[in-house]
């Protein structure tokens, strides 16, 4: 295969792999699950109501909902780099296989938003699942949380919350290669160095991914909230009918996660009402911070990636 398909896959598998942590409280944070209490038991058998980073106390807890995107955002990422590749020379130049020297900006944004459009049936369920991994309580697995998303609606299911899924990518992506080009015509030169080319490429990577989310975080938010809104407590959200977490397997299945879901713009009208603008910003912070480090990782291994399969 091309070689951006396999510079894409395995960045974007190692991404996944460095930034999972962060992410976990990102998604917590967004769905509202991070203000709940979890209970631990103490010397004398009671329940001690802990804050919520004491989620984590086990290393292996940071891992949560990775399973799903390591599997599926390799692909996700090969898909997008190869769709981008393409859309950028058959915009610019006419021809799928003539790279462009010097492409616009305008152009880049939209080869950036066609490969958010393409990654959409790998993205969807992929974001769907990890999501509701990462905040079911009790914990389980991704592919617990795919078989009774399965059960409950088939492949609709597995789309749930596609479509604000499907414009987050399109609009994010748009910003993510449109930000990594301008960073890159602004600071590098013909005359760095090996190592000053691979710093200059970290830094780049890290701020097209800081652009990327500013530019779509209420949209994120919005996305988590759809895919996560039975899970979450009535406070955060009061339209939630949690399925999960106090429930056996078999209830779990309730059709009603598919079906009876409120739509998107109610979720997110029902946010704002009770809650003002500040849930559509909540964990902004821990994901630029995600966000820089990840892309910086993953533009590196791409750009080694595509030289080395090209010499």
């Amino acid at each position: 295969m091309a070689a951006d398909f396999w510079a894409g896959y395995i960045s974007g598998a190692i991404g996944i792999l460095v930034g999972n942590p962060l992410d976990l409280i990102k998604t917590r944070l967004q769905a509202g699950t991070a203000n709940q209490p979890s209970a631990s038991p103490n010397a004398t058998g009671s329940q001690l109501h802990l804050p919520w980073t004491k989620q984590f106390e086990h290393w292996t807890s940071l891992g949560r909902g990775a399973a799903a995107p390591i599997l599926g955002y390799g692909a996700l990422n090969a898909l997008l780099f190869v769709t981008y590749n393409r859309s950028l020379a058959l915009l610019s130049t006419g021809d799928l296989h003539i790279w462009p020297e010097r492409p616009s900006a305008g152009t880049i944004w939209a080869a950036g938003a066609l490969g958010g459009l393409a990654i959409f049936f790998v993205s969807a369920p992929t974001e769907l699942v990890k999501c509701r991994a990462q905040v079911s309580n009790p914990a389980r697995s991704s592919w617990e949380v795919t078989k009774e998303l399965w059960r409950a609606g088939g492949v609709r299911g597995l789309y749930m919350g596609g479509t604000v899924t499907s414009v987050r990518d399109s609009v994010g992506y748009g910003f993510y290669f449109w930000s990594y080009h301008l960073s890159k015509e602004a600071i590098m030169d013909e005359s760095d160095g090996h190592r000053s080319h691979a710093v200059k490429v970290l830094l780049c990577g890290g701020l097209a991914g800081v652009v990327t989310w500013a530019s779509i975080f209420p949209l994120d938010v919005i996305k988590t909230r759809v895919q996560t809104w039975d899970l979450s407590p009535p406070s955060a959200n009061p339209e939630a009918q949690p399925l999960l977490s106090r429930q056996p397997a078999a209830a779990a299945a309730a059709p009603n996660i598919v079906t009876s879901r409120p739509s998107t713009y109610n979720i997110a009208l029902t946010t704002y009402q009770h809650q003002g603008l500040s849930p559509f910003f909540r964990g902004l912070g821990i994901c630029s911070a995600r966000a820089f480090f990840v892309n910086a990782v993953q533009w590196a291994v791409y750009e080694w990636m595509m030289n080395a399969l090209a010499s």
